[in-house]
């Protein structure tokens, strides 16, 4: 298999060659080129054009935003937005979503003691699978990625499920792809669905934005979880990046849990820490969906909400930026049925009634 080609757009040579040292050191990609601005990549691109595209999102001469969408009109690529942790970035990092990004990744925080542990399997997976995103109606291919850990180091498995209540959760995960399939998924839910809890793999304090524009979209309620929210009819709680979020019970009463810890699979939040915790504390009333991304997070989390008696499915193929972790549900019997993301929502509901 070929190397990715990347080039790096950044106007900080100090992020370009931070960003570029990260990449290069993994096998399976090749920086090619860096540019201090959108001007300066387009007159490199006439040369030898990149698989994947990271751009910075503030930049002289022409802004991220005006770049990302005067290419993806001419010539589609799949381009990971790398944005400063600031709540108008987040916000502008949302809008690069909508405009057709991939993906978003942090810029790297020069001399932070631990960032090249972490940050760097966080921006070489992005890179890996926006390689394998469709932005073009080819190109299905799919790279493994080996996870690190699993949800045991967070949550034990349980050789049961507590005992059935009568509400139902809603439980989803996604990546890659996941802003506009959960946008979707979300704005077709009635405002007394059942209650929902989300994990999307997004950097820390993006999600906060994003939770706020999946609110404006929906007639119920959605927003970024805090530790010892309490769920409710009508309500989704969406994970806070760079946390773990568990699903807990008490009585007949659902909450979650906001915690730190590893990354699960490569990630945190991890599905498959969710999807765990729904499994021994909701079990059969639980119907829960894995959807677009890279990977296999969420996989194992969904085949034990299955064994435990709660209704599971994924999406399919043909709907999905990137069929990884829908797959690979799949393939291990994880899910029941693939769905196309606009049936979706409407085959959840149908599960919750069932």
């Amino acid at each position: 298999m070929k190397p990715i080609k990347v080039m790096v757009i950044d106007d900080s040579a100090l992020v370009r060659k931070v960003l570029s040292e990260v990449l290069n050191s993994d096998p399976d990609i090749t920086v090619i080129a860096q540019a201090q601005d959108p001007v300066f990549a387009m007159q490199k691109m006439k040369n030898e054009m990149p698989d994947v595209i990271t751009l910075d999102v503030e930049m002289p001469r022409m802004d991220g935003i005006t770049f990302l969408k005067k290419q993806m009109a001419e010539h589609p690529l799949p381009i990971v937005m790398c944005s400063s942790l600031t709540k108008e970035n987040a916000s502008t990092a949302i809008e690069a979503l909508r405009a057709g990004a991939v993906d978003i990744i942090t810029k790297p925080e020069i001399g932070v003691k631990g960032f090249l542990e972490e940050s760097a399997i966080r921006i070489i997976d992005a890179v890996k699978a926006a390689a394998v995103a469709r932005v073009r109606k080819h190109n299905t291919a799919v790279i493994n990625v080996e996870p690190k850990r699993s949800a045991d180091i967070m949550l034990a498995k349980s050789t049961h499920a507590m005992s059935e209540t009568t509400d139902k959760i809603i439980a989803l995960g996604a990546s890659t792809g996941g802003t506009e399939a959960l946008r979707q998924v979300l704005s077709a839910m009635p405002a007394m669905s059942p209650a929902i809890v989300i994990v999307q793999h997004m950097p820390e304090k993006f999600t906060t934005a994003f939770a706020n524009h999946l609110n404006e979209l929906s007639a119920i309620e959605v927003r970024e979880a805090v530790n010892g929210d309490r769920l409710y009819v009508g309500q989704a709680l969406l994970a806070p990046g760079g946390k773990h979020m568990l699903l807990k019970r008490s009585g007949a009463q659902y909450h979650v849990e906001v915690v730190d810890g590893p990354l699960v699979s490569r990630h945190r939040p991890s599905v498959d820490v969710l999807f765990r915790s729904v499994a021994r504390y909701a079990g059969a009333n639980a119907v829960a969906c894995i959807m677009t991304g890279m990977g296999d997070d969420g996989a194992t989390g969904l085949k034990e909400i299955r064994d435990t008696g709660g209704r599971t499915f994924a999406q399919d193929e043909a709907t999905s930026v990137v069929f990884g972790m829908p797959q690979e549900a799949w393939k291990r019997g994880a899910a029941e049925q693939l769905i196309a993301l606009q049936d979706i929502s409407g085959v959840l509901l149908g599960a919750c009634r069932a």
